[in-house]
């Protein structure tokens, strides 16, 4: 019925229990779980720019990270540790 991970299973439960407890109460109607962990989408252009804009964070972010440990080792030096 679902996998073992828990990510899949949990909304397969509360599917499972919601079903029952209509049908208990003589209720037609039924309810539909799904579960999508990761963000998808289907259009090119949004994946690209998804990308492009986590590509920059990431280069932005690894700019910032050589000053800091220059200037964590200035300090070291300074203190002669």
């Amino acid at each position: 019925m679902c996998s073992a991970e828990p990510i899949n299973c949990f909304p397969m439960l509360v599917n499972i229990l919601s079903n029952t407890f209509l049908r208990l109460f003589n209720s037609t109607a039924r309810i539909r779980v799904w579960s999508e962990p990761f963000y998808s989408t289907q259009n090119p252009e949004i994946k690209s720019d998804i990308f492009f804009i986590c590509l920059s964070y990431l280069l932005i972010l690894a700019a910032g990270l050589p000053p800091l440990f220059a200037v964590s080792s200035m300090e070291d030096y300074k203190v002669k540790s």
